[in-house]
């Protein structure tokens, strides 16, 4: 099933919207995607049929290629989030998960890269969760 799905970065200056379907949803935990998203994995949904359409900024839209892998980051140049970008010469859509305005009802299929894992990203779901920052 097909359905659409909008985004922005978070200074609002880059709008997109993707029509399709993902076909896979990962949580990436090697060492580049740790690095470039500041934090414990990157949330990447992966398309090879959806279409992504720029609806505002993407003039604002910066790539960083790491030299000699395959890892690459699309974020805005603005505010560095992270957005959408078309990988393998343009037969895969890769897109935070993070940077979709939509409700997504998709789950993770798989945690990857799990040997990189950092040491602190271990049974995260046994510590206190607050609604907000606590006083």
């Amino acid at each position: 099933m097909s359905s659409t799905y909008s985004g922005s970065c978070l200074c609002g200056e880059i709008r997109f919207e993707i029509t399709g379907s993902f076909e896979r949803f990962f949580l990436c935990h090697c060492q580049h995607c740790r690095k470039d998203t500041g934090s414990a994995h990157a949330a990447n949904l992966f398309s090879s049929t959806a279409t992504l359409r720029w609806i505002s900024g993407e003039d604002h839209r910066r790539q960083f290629n790491l030299p000699g892998t395959r890892h690459a980051r699309c974020f805005c140049g603005n505010c560095g989030s992270a957005l959408p970008m078309l990988q393998m010469e343009g037969k895969l859509l890769v897109v935070p998960a993070g940077s979709l305005d939509s409700d997504l009802v998709a789950r993770p299929d798989a945690h990857l890269f799990t040997a990189s894992r950092a040491g602190w990203d271990h049974a995260l779901e046994a510590i206190p969760g607050f609604d907000r920052f606590p006083s």
